[in-house]
This record gives structure tokens, C-alpha cells and sequence, in this order.
């Protein structure tokens, strides 16, 4: 691809995913909006992957391909890889197992023009399986408070978005339904996010909220696949994404001032339900256990208020839930 600048770069990470790959860059290169470079990484794929992309690098809109020789073990890794040399004004992380729909890319750009104080967009996806069938499984969980909303879309600030949301858990499911905005990415001064092996993601999502507005977006046009193999299971059975989850959850407490007792005591009070329910030995619930009490201060009876206020917020409504505190 020539040197001129683009308005998206396109970074599809790939790692083992041979099987999808071409459905992958078929479904970017299908895209109504042309405006794009994409950007191909691999790391150290031990299948197929590497023949694949080299056919697709000499396509015009292909700028990079770039093959690790030794895996970095971390996806987010790739990510900043890929941002670093991306030349768009947007950035897409097409992640190399999903898909999208033809008209994924020309409406995120458009919200992002449209909203210039945003600093990402995130539209809802279809889940389908490994064969691209599409599955009843449903992410997104809109109700009638989002689909509601004048143009299928709501639009918010990012730190009450970070408060109500993303405080909870991470509502940006998957980072190919995200297009974001690169000069809002250039403000994070804490990258840490991309060291981590379970949850950058969700930190990453985190910072961008903090640089700008949100806009979700209530139409699926994107194609999350759902298989076995996993990072974030692989993190559900050795009990380490939890651990992830607790140092995020610590960082925003002592970012937002404003958070609330009685938040941060159900937020707490979720995390010893998790733990509970992990399918991990003993003596790793007691020690995330400990390790949870260590870092947020939490207390065993903000358990119980968790489980009272999900059975009773329904006729109390001041009571805070996960759900309920979503904007």
C-alpha cells in the first residue's frame, strides 16, 4: 500500500486462527467504507496462519505483515504492536476470529464524525460458532433503557460510564465491535493494560473511556465467535483473571471519587460470589479470597448485601445492582 494517509487502520492480531482467518479479512475487505489500511500481525502461529497471510499481504489495502518469531504470550501485545504502526485517524481491532457486516466500518465512522468528543464507539454483536452459525447467546443484553434511545445509540460521558458500566464489569465485550479514536488512545499515559494476560482489555477500554465520550451503538453489526479455546477461560480455571479483575477494580476506586459506598460494597460483595463459584481448588478461592480483602478492603457480609439487593432491589428500587446501575 502506498504511504498516504488513511482514515482507519485496520489491525487484525492473529494467533493460531488459521481456520478463520480468511473470513476474517474477506468480511474487512467487504466493507462499503474503502477508506482503510489493514495491518496483519501473527504471533508465532504454529498452523496455517502464516501461508494465509502472505496471500492477503498484496492486496493494496494490506500496509504491514508482521510474523513474530516467538510468541509474546499476551494478545494486547499485538495491539499495541499494531497501534504503533498504524497511520488512521480511527483505529479498528478486527480481532482475527470474528467477522463483521458489510456496513460495520461506514457506521462507526460516521458516529465517530459525528460526535467528535468520543473517543471510542462500540456496536453490538451477533455470536456465532465456529462454523459462522449464528447462536441465541446474546452479549449485548439491551433492554427497553437502550433500545429506547433516540437513533439507536446512547451517548455518555466517560467517567459515568466508567462509574455505572465498566466499574461492573467490562460491557466492551469484544474489541472488534469497538472502532476508537488513535488521538484519544495518545493521551493514556498508563499503558499497563498491555501487559496484562486476562484482562488489558477491559483496562484498556477503561483509560479510552476516561479520554472522552461513549457512544454505544444498538444495531449487531459485528460477528463474535464463541469456541472453546479461550484466553479469558484459560483465566477461569487458575483463578488469575480474577486477580486481573480485582487490580482493575482497585484502580478505579482510587481514580473516581465519587463512586459511593454502597456500590463499592456490592461491587465487593460480586467478587466473593464469583470466587465462590469458581471452579478452581480450595486453597485458590482462599487465597483470591485473601488477596480481594488485602487490596479493596473488602468484608465477608458485603456478600450478603450483593445477594439481598439482587433478590429485593425489585421492590426497593434505591438498592444497587450490576443491572440496575447501567446506563
Amino acid at each position: 500500500m502506498e504511504n498516504h494517509s488513511v482514515e482507519v487502520s485496520v489491525i487484525i492480531p492473529n494467533y493460531n486462527y488459521a481456520r478463520f482467518l480468511r473470513q476474517r479479512i474477506e468480511s474487512v475487505l467487504a466493507q462499503t467504507y474503502t477508506d482503510y489500511e489493514i495491518i496483519l500481525l501473527d504471533d508465532a502461529s504454529t498452523d496455517d496462519s502464516t501461508s494465509i497471510l502472505k496471500h492477503y499481504s498484496a492486496n493494496p489495502h494490506v500496509s504491514h505483515l508482521e510474523i513474530n518469531s516467538v510468541n509474546t504470550g499476551s494478545p494486547f501485545a499485538q495491539w499495541q504492536k499494531g497501534i504503533s504502526l498504524s497511520r488512521g485517524k480511527y483505529i479498528w481491532i478486527a480481532e482475527s476470529d470474528d467477522a463483521a457486516e458489510p456496513s460495520f466500518l461506514k457506521k462507526a465512522v460516521s458516529v465517530l464524525k459525528q460526535y467528535p468528543d468520543a473517543s471510542f464507539c462500540f456496536l453490538g454483536s451477533h455470536c456465532i460458532d465456529g462454523e459462522g452459525n449464528q447462536l441465541t447467546t446474546d452479549f449485548d443484553r439491551w433492554t427497553s433503557k437502550q433500545l429506547s434511545r433516540s437513533h439507536n445509540m446512547g451517548v455518555f460521558d466517560g467517567e459515568d460510564y466508567i462509574k455505572h458500566n465498566l466499574y461492573w464489569r467490562n460491557y466492551i465485550y469484544n474489541a472488534s465491535g469497538v472502532v476508537f479514536r488513535k488521538q484519544c488512545f495518545e493521551q493514556i499515559k498508563d499503558l499497563s493494560c498491555f501487559s496484562m494476560r486476562y484482562s488489558g482489555d477491559w483496562l484498556f477500554w477503561i483509560e479510552m473511556a476516561k479520554q472522552g465520550m461513549v457512544v454505544e451503538v444498538y444495531e449487531k453489526l459485528n460477528n463474535f465467535r464463541l469456541h472453546n479455546v479461550s484466553t479469558t477461560k484459560k483465566g477461569q480455571k487458575t483463578g488469575d483473571g480474577v486477580r486481573e479483575d480485582i487490580y482493575i477494580v482497585n484502580r478505579i476506586e482510587h481514580s473516581l471519587v465519587n463512586i459511593g459506598r454502597q456500590r463499592k460494597t456490592v461491587r465487593h460483595g460480586s467478587f466473593y460470589k464469583e470466587i465462590k463459584r469458581l471452579k478452581v481448588p480450595t486453597e485458590i478461592k482462599e487465597e483470591l479470597t485473601l488477596h480481594l480483602v488485602s487490596s479493596l478492603k473488602a468484608n465477608s457480609s458485603d456478600y450478603y448485601v450483593e445477594r439481598f439487593n439482587k433478590s429485593f432491589s425489585w421492590l426497593m428500587p434505591w438498592l444497587i445492582t450490576r443491572d440496575k446501575d447501567r446506563l
